[in-house]
């Protein structure tokens, strides 16, 4: 892949930069309704494609908020078409890395070292490149690190970048304001808390150990005294990524294992300690000698007691399969405002009943086979139906609270991991811990 010299980081070159993606988007459509026009054929998955690769590409090119946006979409497979979801996946763990004379500068800025200084030897390729910084990897006295190194100028043009993004990704989806803001105040307010390198070290000291009972649950060592603001060093973790151990001839008992860790890992930190690893993408795992290794809590979501009860009282069969009853849950949690009118209300009944219900399979199943691609389908179907339900879209006030974007996320995310190792888990634990809490 080739490195990148630069990052544009002054506001007027990268507004141009991205003022030149929403053209290239505004070209690409003008090409996708003329073709339409001229020959009768809607080629709107070629308009996707080929729209989907060119604002990665700026995206990638300018790191931070764009392309940490463009990793979170892609785990919403309800929110926007398949091409954006697949393009954008690359932010999570292949975005062109930075030269190495920019990854010194950092070292210098930070420590007044430069890597060679502080290690005995550092890779001048990353191992590794995503979002918000890159890894090397790095030796000192026979120890073998990961090192990760932050982007240059990411926290300081985060606000400017999406305030520009945000009408990109409004045109590109066919959104509405209230629809796409939580996710841009999702992205300014987690990001800036993914650029302090020495509150992820905390959390990662912290959440590794009160985690540590987990079965077949692993975390790598950090090391304080070679990290900063700017950089973070822990134990070099050799293994497969869990996608790529997905793909591999393991025996799926052995899959079925590493999938029930992770599974019970969320579970654990959802309903035990309220605080949870909020980024469930596969560049953050690792499977090495049987076990998981959880590689990165850059992003960590509290949920405060109130919330965790009202959401998870939505989740209980006898709330949401009983309308009179989801009503008022549905008003408890902001999803139903005083405000709406009756056919409102009847209409988000439905679509909540039918979302709730999706969600819930898996935990109603007692054990669940993800490897069962109908799921999947059903919930890419619900997702299509959503998008182009006029009716719905026309209701457009903004629902919910934050915290819920956190924990759907984080919940079909790890759904797609699930189906990615086509598992068979068992979910039965989870419901009766869940259903004593709520």
């Amino acid at each position: 892949m080739k490195e990148q010299t630069s990052i544009p980081k002054h506001k007027l070159g990268r507004a141009a930069s991205l003022a030149g993606a929403g053209m290239k988007v505004g070209v690409n459509y003008l090409r996708y309704k003329g073709t339409k026009v001229l020959t009768g054929k809607d080629e709107k998955d070629k308009f996707h494609e080929r729209t989907a690769a060119d604002t990665y590409k700026t995206f990638s090119k300018l790191k931070g908020g764009p392309l940490k946006l463009a990793q979170i979409l892609s785990m919403d497979k309800n929110l926007i078409p398949e091409q954006y979801s697949d393009e954008f996946s690359k932010a999570q763990y292949s975005a062109p890395p930075l030269s190495y004379p920019l990854v010194v500068k950092t070292f210098q800025r930070e420590v007044g070292e430069s890597p060679t200084e502080v290690f005995d030897t550092f890779t001048n390729k990353a191992a590794a490149g995503a979002s918000i910084g890159q890894v090397h990897k790095a030796t000192k006295d026979g120890k073998i690190y990961a090192v990760k190194v932050q982007y240059p100028g990411v926290a300081d043009s985060l606000h400017s970048d999406l305030a520009i993004v945000k009408p990109i990704a409004m045109r590109l989806f066919q959104l509405k304001a209230e629809a796409i803001d939580p996710y841009m105040q999702e992205v300014e307010s987690k990001l800036l808390e993914e650029t302090n390198y020495r509150l992820e070290l905390e959390r990662s000291v912290d959440l590794a150990e009160q985690s540590g009972g987990i079965e077949m649950v692993r975390f790598p060592k950090y090391f304080p005294e070679y990290s900063s603001a700017k950089i973070l060093t822990m134990e070099w973790v050799d293994g497969e990524q869990l996608d790529v151990y997905a793909k591999s001839d393991a025996p799926q008992e052995e899959k079925n294992k590493i999938a029930q860790a992770l599974w019970d890992f969320y579970a654990h930190q959802i309903h035990k300690l309220r605080v949870f690893h909020a980024d469930p993408h596969p560049g953050n795992f690792i499977v090495k000698d049987g076990e998981l290794w959880v590689l990165d809590f850059g992003c960590v979501k509290e949920v405060e007691d109130d919330f965790y009860e009202g959401y998870f009282r939505l989740m209980e069969p006898a709330v949401f399969q009983d309308r009179e009853k989801l009503k008022p849950a549905l008003y408890d949690v902001s999803l139903l405002l005083e405000e709406d009118d009756g056919p409102t209300v009847e209409k988000l009944l439905d679509i909540f009943q039918e979302s709730i219900s999706l969600l819930n399979k898996p935990y109603l199943a007692g054990v669940f086979n993800f490897g069962d691609e109908s799921f999947f389908e059903e919930l890419a179907a619900f997702g299509e139906k959503t998008r182009n339900d006029a009716e719905l879209q026309a209701i457009n006030s903004a629902r919910g609270k934050a915290d819920a974007l956190y924990l759907n996320r984080t919940f079909f995310g790890v759904f797609n991991l699930m189906g990615m190792l086509k598992a068979e888990v068992d979910t039965s634990k989870e419901v009766a811990h869940r259903m004593q809490k709520t």
